[in-house]
């Protein structure tokens, strides 16, 4: 995709978005739609961020299981909210067709169990979901079974679910941009937003432009900052990291993952990979918690892609990148509006292909006057982190280093 241009001077239209990530760019889709000008600003490039960094999986549900939910929120809210993340998967699926998007969209994902104490609950889990939510695209994979679908070390059981997809996750976000370009939504990059105010009109500022608006999207996520202080308390920035192995043999590649689905772990740290199309591995797996990023972000993450794949021990890593996503204190996203103008979504906490590209068809329908299917999501409670935005980064660094413990002793 050639470089779009920094926003200069004035303009205006009926909604500024800032962020050209999946929910920016899912609002400026679902708007044109509906008719209104958009005008999406965004401080560096399409899918700078976690959009175009993160491991590309296409979960079903929410982040939260749903007996959380259930326990949180009572079964009706937590029923609407799996409903949601189904349609979640369902949107996806349908601006890839839609608007030909060529990102390598695949099927399926391999849930495995890394302690065999957990075997009982994806057991459970899989009763549950088929009893309470008649969802039957889900099944249990005994251990025997399982070491036949992947050569991947250390794991007791698995859930198998097949309503789940993967793709290329910057090929995605790229297809998108076209998409809203193509619908008549105008993209700014290099377009910082400085600040914004509100009166009759919201009017956001950047160093060189500004846009007035009769309604605004903070569409930021890992990358608020400080722009809007009543909100930034409520997610926390992490960063998270990934390699891409050099191309595998088609033998090898199929050892590691023979059906060709996305795969992810149960430690609270999460480990998450899948094979890209040209048969590399593509491994996630560590995080830290300040703006700087490993020196050798290749290294950094093959000590835990080797935990399970000891037999790559002698395969080239090619690339390691990292990117900044948001996580919140329930790992449910943060939805909300702080005025009759102003609109927001974030807090995807990993989750984010599906449920970003779903909050821009929600923040779509309630600026258009349809509020109850946003409300679903932003009645979900979103607790500020302990101490705000200015003591929230020691609570989590404690936090995150006892449940890595915790994932390392069993």
């Amino acid at each position: 995709m050639a470089d779009l241009p920094s926003i200069q001077g004035e303009q205006s239209a009926d909604v500024c978005v800032i962020g050209g990530g999946y929910t920016g760019l899912s609002t400026a889709i679902h708007l044109r739609q509906l008719g209104y000008s958009v005008i999406v600003l965004e401080a560096n490039k399409v899918g700078w961020g976690a959009s175009g960094r993160n491991g590309g999986h296409v979960g079903t549900g929410q982040r939260a299981e749903q007996g959380e939910l259930e326990k949180m929120l009572g079964l009706e809210h937590a029923r609407a909210l799996w409903d949601l993340g189904l349609e979640a998967v369902d949107t996806v699926c349908e601006l890839i067709e839609k608007h030909n998007i060529d990102c390598e969209l695949k099927h399926g994902n391999l849930h495995v169990a890394s302690k065999a104490r957990e075997v009982a609950g994806l057991r459970e889990e899989v009763e549950h979901l088929s009893n309470t939510y008649g969802y039957q695209q889900i099944r249990y994979v005994d251990q025997q079974e399982l070491a036949e679908m992947t050569s991947g070390q250390g794991f007791h059981g698995a859930t198998l679910d097949t309503g789940a997809r993967h793709l290329h996750p910057l090929k995605y976000a790229l297809g998108m941009a076209r998409a809203a370009q193509e619908l008549g939504a105008t993209i700014y990059e290099g377009s910082r937003v400085l600040s914004y105010t509100e009166g009759e009109q919201v009017l956001v500022k950047t160093d060189r432009g500004q846009v007035r608006a009769r309604y605004l999207v903070l569409a930021c996520n890992g990358y608020l900052e400080k722009l809007e202080p009543r909100t930034a308390g409520r997610i926390m920035p992490i960063n998270n990291y990934m390699l891409a192995t050099e191309p595998l043999s088609e033998e090898l590649a199929r050892r590691l993952i023979r059906d060709d689905t996305s795969m992810s772990d149960s430690l609270f740290v999460i480990d998450y990979w899948k094979l890209s199309q040209d048969r590399r591995l593509l491994f996630g797996g560590g995080e830290s918690y300040t703006r700087r990023f490993p020196k050798d972000i290749g290294n950094f993450v093959r000590k835990y892609m080797l935990r399970i794949y000891p037999e790559l021990a002698d395969t080239h890593i090619d690339y390691g990148w990292g990117g900044t996503l948001a996580i919140t204190m329930n790992r449910m996203p943060d939805f909300g509006r702080l005025s009759a103008s102003v609109f927001y979504a974030h807090g995807y906490s990993g989750h984010g292909v599906p449920t970003a590209t779903l909050a821009g068809k929600l923040l779509a329908e309630v600026i258009n006057g349809s509020a109850e299917r946003f409300d679903i999501m932003a009645s979900v409670p979103s607790p500020t982190f302990p101490g705000g935005t200015l003591l929230r980064w020691p609570g989590l660094v404690a936090g995150m280093l006892f449940y890595s413990l915790r994932d390392r002793l069993g």
